[in-house]
This record gives structure tokens, C-alpha cells and sequence, in this order.
């Protein structure tokens, strides 16, 4: 049995369209999610200047929306990671053109 790795022709993988399509779909997922993670973070602040009679109003005792709202981004920050679950779902819904694909080598025990 040969248990040299085979190479890759990334060239092959990077012509392949389907592999441009799924690299131009991740890209905009990621991009669109980094975006309003972004302006998410960002009216946190601006809230806190502009709006700050809104980000005053109390919910019950102590709480008031600027709270909840700063709350909502943790929410936001580690729900984040979970919605990559689409991103990996895109890649593997695409398997590589059986042309570049390669079989690792086993370690040797």
C-alpha cells in the first residue's frame, strides 16, 4: 500500500464553479453576518449618547432597556457562533471534484 499523500491541484479546485459558488455564498453569509454584528456592538453607544432618555426607562426595578440592551449582546456575541452552523452546512453540501480529492495517509501506530 503507497502511504505517500497525494497533491492537490488547487488551481482544478479553485476553477471549479462549484467550489466558486459556495466560496462566493460563505462570503456574503460571513460578510452580512460580521455587518450586524457590527452595527449591533455600535448602537450600544449611540444609544447611550443619543437616546438616553429611551435607554432610561425602567422595565422592572432597577432594569431599564440600556441593561437589557447591553445584555442582548452577549446574546447576540454567542449566538453568533452558532448561526456559523449555516456556513458549515453550505461547505458540506458541496463535496470536492473527485479529480483533486485526496486520501490522507493513516498514522502509523
Amino acid at each position: 500500500m503507497d502511504m505517500r499523500a497525494k497533491t492537490v491541484d488547487w488551481a482544478a479546485v479553485n476553477a471549479d464553479p462549484r467550489f466558486r459558488d459556495l466560496h462566493r455564498r460563505k462570503s456574503r453569509f460571513l460578510w452580512g453576518l460580521m455587518a450586524f454584528s457590527v452595527a449591533y456592538y455600535f448602537l450600544l453607544p449611540l444609544g447611550a449618547a443619543y437616546a438616553s432618555d429611551l435607554f432610561r426607562v425602567k422595565l422592572w426595578g432597577p432594569v431599564n432597556v440600556g441593561l437589557v440592551f447591553a445584555w442582548s449582546e452577549f446574546l447576540v456575541a454567542w449566538a453568533s457562533p452558532s448561526s456559523m452552523r449555516g456556513a458549515r452546512t453550505a461547505s458540506s453540501t458541496h463535496s470536492p471534484p473527485r479529480s483533486t480529492a485526496t486520501r490522507w495517509p493513516r498514522p502509523r501506530r
